[in-house]
């Protein structure tokens, strides 16, 4: 077999491949035996009629279309590994000459990923993050939402107030007839929460227990999600919330501690660490943007349609189907148009692709490894943030064949720190930010952000 390669473009190539003849002679008669195990012809037992029966009666052309089907991924594949090519999805393939006894040539078009010219050294990169500030006010508000976790109801001969806590039954009706999932009785809900329907809050105010009031609203979720329905609302119980006295007791009830200030000073420690660990996811996603533009990058057409359609579907059908929300009343909600949400969702996968390229280079350059302990590690980060247990994500990732694609979120996430060692992080009042207690998790995260959908819509092409 003979092969050549022409480069189209950075990221498309050409194979031009001649075989020989004789090297079809094993497809050849595995298209004789499969055509034996198919047809019945009289006088002949099945599986045993002769090759130039089987011309005569079926067609040569018939049994070379099946031998040339079946031959022509592995002499792709040869043509591919003699090139050192690195291929990114399906090749389109076209016969070009099919002498029947003498050769096979074909020519194969398929997308490559591009070589890159990476910095020697990043130390040219600075970025500006936030400074790490817990304020009084920051505490404050931390320790009122605890105290919020603590409060106590108790019923009350009045009408319902801002933050009181009311039980409802609802009944919704859609044209006029009620739905069938539209009634819901003792359901609770805190006045002023905005956790159930648009208008409740207006109707049910000045209300008491047995009165009653009819508002309408676009329902979330249900049979009629989107549709505006009247709703009628009846409260049974007026309850108010009354929140514990912010003193030692109080700590003693909601935490470990003896002292109130024991508990604010735990929350000050707290709110500095979260703010650190932003502090470090801000810097890797600032040092990667300023990577991003030292380096040019050629990004596939085919791939970058793929990761947009993943993007698009996975918003559709999991992010907003989950919340009963269509794409229209999404981009109504986030005050967008249909073109703005298409050049966001463009211009994010093309970040993701590029990301992807750039830090897949400098694991090859660094000759970076993943070992155990790593993958274990970002496994069970995966599994948290999934929802999953880290036992079930695990037989996920193995049965879906998952593995390598999280072998390469590590190394990148790797590769990642490495660029942001050597990059000069300030904040904002002009200090060097030390990120060797955040950085390896944010880091990591960071990483992913960009490349978990350029890596389903690349694996998607290569299937």
């Amino acid at each position: 077999m003979k092969s050549a390669v022409e480069t189209l473009n950075p990221t498309r190539v050409r194979l031009t491949v001649e075989v020989p003849f004789e090297e079809l002679k094993d497809s050849l008669d595995a298209a004789y035996k499969k055509i034996n195990q198919q047809v019945t012809v009289k006088g002949f037992r099945k599986g045993k009629i002769p090759a130039r029966v089987i011309d005569q009666r079926f067609g040569r052309g018939a049994v070379l279309e099946e031998a040339v089907n079946d031959a022509l991924p592995k002499f792709y594949t040869e043509a591919v590994n003699e090139a050192e090519l690195n291929v990114l999805g399906q090749p389109e393939v076209d016969i070009t000459e099919l002498k029947d006894g003498e050769t096979l040539n074909f020519t194969a078009e398929v997308d490559v990923r591009p070589s890159l010219e990476l910095p020697e050294d990043f130390s040219s990169i600075e970025v500006e993050v936030d400074a790490v500030e817990v304020t009084d006010e920051d505490v404050e508000k931390s320790v009122e939402q605890l105290r919020e976790r603590f409060a106590s109801t108790s019923p009350v001969e009045r009408a319902a107030e801002d933050g009181d806590v009311v039980t409802v039954d609802l009944e919704a009706k859609v044209d006029g007839e009620v739905l069938e999932d539209g009634v819901a009785q003792g359901v609770s809900y805190t006045i002023g929460s905005g956790e159930l329907l648009d208008g409740i809050d207006d109707a049910v105010k000045g209300l008491s227990a047995g009165e009653e009031a009819t508002f309408t609203s676009e329902l979330k979720g249900g049979s009629a999600a989107g549709k505006e329905a009247e709703v009628t609302v009846k409260v049974t119980q007026v309850a108010a919330r009354e929140l514990p006295e912010l003193d030692d007791e109080f700590a003693q009830l909601a935490s470990e501690f003896d002292t109130l200030d024991e508990l604010k000073a735990d929350s000050t420690k707290r709110l500095a660490n979260m703010k650190q660990f932003d502090q470090a996811t801000q810097a890797q996603e600032r040092v990667l943007d300023k990577l991003l533009e030292l380096v040019e990058v050629p990004v596939p057409e085919k791939l970058l349609e793929d990761e947009i359609n993943t993007r698009k579907h996975n918003l559709e059908h999991h992010q907003l189907g989950q919340m009963g929300l269509t794409l229209d009343k999404y981009l109504e909600l986030q005050g967008k148009t249909a073109e703005e949400f298409e050049t966001e969702t463009r211009e994010a996968a093309v970040k993701g692709i590029k990301t992807q390229f750039v830090l897949d280079e400098l694991v090859k350059r660094e000759k970076l490894n993943v070992n155990q302990e790593e993958l274990t590690e970002h496994l069970m980060r995966r599994a948290a943030s999934s929802g999953m247990s880290p036992d079930q994500f695990a037989q996920a990732v193995v049965e879906g064949g998952q593995v390598p694609l999280l072998v390469g979120e590590v190394a990148r996430g790797k590769a990642l720190a490495l660029v942001v060692e050597s990059a000069t992080v300030k904040d904002t009042n002009g200090e060097v930010v030390d990120l060797d207690d955040e950085e390896d998790e944010a880091t990591a995260e960071a990483a992913d952000a960009d490349t978990e959908a350029a890596d389903a819509a690349e694996e998607k092409t290569e299937g």
